[in-house]
């Protein structure tokens, strides 16, 4: 009866182990939050989200797996006319803006080719949007106008360009105001954009923000700015930018204009206005968020500034605008005020940043042309078979060594700087610039150090081993050998062969790699000293003779105590015992 009943248990057992073997095979415990693994070697974030490092594999037990912001640059999903992008955790969706749905009824989808976005507005939504469509018509052609910017002076154009901001923001307020039901209308062309909300009863719980975006802009106000405490009737804001106007007022009306360095506008102008109340003032500051028009400025000077218009004319300026942060695509600002904003960068001055860059070159050159002479110094030593000792270097090495050392880097920089100046410090750091293949003047010469150095490592090597195996059993020849080979070996460090680590810094093993590579070579000084200094026997023999005499003159300095103490007329008692004297027992 057992053996019946002992079968089927035990190919239970036996699968429920295979699945459990399998399942562990599969499994990854080392892979972060949404990831997952691959070919249980690797991990890989889930779709919508992003390694830390950038890198697709990895293997980095503390990578991290980060949302993709797909509504945003670099990837900026188009959802298509009358649609915007949401984010969320790990996903994105699209939506219909306010006054269109889709044909399905459905509230969200995933990309263009589903948009059935269809308008579902009154007839008042129409004209009002007609209306819109009017005022940017009119303005387009007068922003477009080049005859009319090209024969007016600097003072009539800052006059002129305030004339049509206020007057785009006040047609625009009217028409939102005239039917404040409608509570968005949107409207844009090649030059001009425009997104009003409107507000008919008090700011509600969920509406305490409101934020309005235009050609990649975005604003965040608080609702009871807008309302400006007026609850009797409809209030309304307004958010315009204009694509072509930055061309006409641009960072020349920079009231704090610089002339050493270059400043330009790198942003759209905006303008943002509530109504019926043209209050300018705020309880909390209104935040800006900018789209760059170059999305990778070469700057380190960013301006948030708005359109101040004075009795002498108007100019930009920074007067209650303050800068929050700044990327490579977009800058964020925050405003005490309401006006006409944009985002003013400067280039500064490279004169400084280039003189640390040139410096670097040359240090840095010099340390590796001192480790190809030491290289040379190293292979003259084992050939001669002496311990490494400064007093048996070959005369010649004592001529050449500091002319090459420190006039060859010299020579290379000179070179350098004389071609191409304009390439010595870059926008984000003071280094040499990687245009024109510049990097390889330094990346040259550290190459070939590099390579040189290496076979003057394998070939003292190979002398030390066919040395080695002719030896006698001379103790001191023995000894001195084989220090010399454990000097050998320290080299690696000394001759800066561990700088191959930075060629390994890819793939997975890269942020690894990158540790080694900042540890190992921050310890080239210890080496040195280690070499030098501690196994050096010229400077252990220095040490000794130091340590000698220190201990002989303490000696010395005791004896000369003592008999000063006694005096010239005492005599010894028959007890006493000086230094050199033996007690004699009668």
């Amino acid at each position: 009866m057992q053996g019946p009943l002992l079968l089927p248990g035990l190919c239970f057992l036996l699968s429920l182990f295979g699945a459990v073997t399998q399942k562990t095979k599969t499994s990854c415990a080392k892979c972060p939050p949404n990831a997952s693994c691959v070919n249980n070697t690797h991990c890989t974030c889930n779709h919508g989200y992003t390694s830390g490092s950038g890198q697709k594999l990895f293997t980095f037990p503390l990578e991290t797996c980060n949302d993709i912001n797909e509504c945003t640059p670099p990837y900026s999903v188009y959802c298509g006319f009358n649609a915007v992008c949401y984010n969320v955790e790990g996903s994105f969706y699209c939506q219909c803006v306010p006054g269109y749905r889709l044909h399905s009824g459905n509230e969200q989808f995933s990309n263009s080719n589903e948009n059935t976005c269809q308008d579902t507005t009154s007839s008042k939504t129409t004209e009002g949007r007609k209306e819109l469509q009017k005022i940017v018509d009119k303005f387009e052609s007068l922003l477009t106008n080049q005859t009319l910017w090209r024969t007016e002076g600097r003072q009539e154009i800052s006059s002129t360009a305030t004339t049509i901001l206020r007057d785009v923001e006040s047609k625009v307020l009217e028409t939102a105001l005239k039917d404040p039901e409608q509570k968005v209308l949107k409207i844009q062309n090649d030059s001009v954009a425009i997104e009003t909300q409107a507000i008919t009863d008090n700011c509600s719980e969920e509406r305490k923000t409101f934020n309005l975006n235009v050609q990649m802009n975005s604003m965040d106000i608080r609702c009871s700015d807008i309302i400006q405490g007026d609850t009797q009737g409809p209030s309304a804001i307004a958010f315009i930018s204009y694509s072509s106007l930055g061309n006409i007022i641009n960072a020349t009306f920079f009231e704090e204009m610089d002339k050493k360095d270059q400043v330009y506008l790198n942003s759209q102008v905006v303008s943002a206005a509530i109504g019926p109340k043209r209050n300018v003032s705020l309880s909390k500051s209104v935040t800006l968020t900018f789209q760059h028009v170059k999305m990778t400025p070469s700057t380190k000077k960013v301006f948030c500034v708005y359109w101040k218009s004075t009795g002498q004319g108007s100019q930009w300026s920074r007067d209650g605008c303050f800068l929050i942060h700044v990327n490579k695509s977009h800058t964020m600002c925050n405003c005490s005020h309401l006006s006409s904003f944009a985002v003013l960068m400067a280039l500064t001055s490279q004169v400084l940043c280039s003189i640390i860059a040139g410096a670097l070159h040359y240090l840095y050159l010099a340390a590796f042309t001192w480790m190809l002479l030491e290289g040379v110094h190293l292979f003259l030593t084992a050939r001669n078979l002496t311990v490494v000792n400064y007093s048996s270097i070959n005369r010649l090495m004592k001529w050449i060594m500091f002319p090459v050392g420190y006039g060859v880097p010299a020579v290379t920089v000179a070179i350098s700087a004389a071609s191409w100046p304009h390439l010595y410090g870059t926008a984000d750091r003071c280094w040499l610039h990687l245009d024109q293949g510049f990097m390889w003047s330094f990346l040259g010469p550290v190459c070939a150090i590099f390579s040189a150095n290496l076979v003057l490592f394998i070939l003292v090597f190979w002398i030390l081993k066919r040395k080695l195996s002719s030896l006698n059993s001379e103790v001191s020849t023995i000894q001195n050998t084989r220090m010399l080979a454990f000097k050998a070996t320290a080299q690696l460090f000394i001759l800066g062969c561990t700088w191959c680590l930075g060629l390994l810094q890819v793939g997975p093993a890269a942020q690894v790699m990158a540790y080694l590579f900042t540890i190992i070579n921050s310890l080239q000084g210890f080496f040195i000293f280690l070499v030098y200094c501690l196994l050096s026997q010229q400077v252990q023999k220095q040490y000794q003779k130091w340590f000698r005499e220190i201990v002989k003159s303490k000696s010395e300095s005791e004896t000369y105590t003592l008999s000063s103490k006694m005096g010239p007329d005492s005599k010894p008692s028959e007890g006493d015992v000086f230094p050199g004297q033996v007690k004699r027992k009668y």
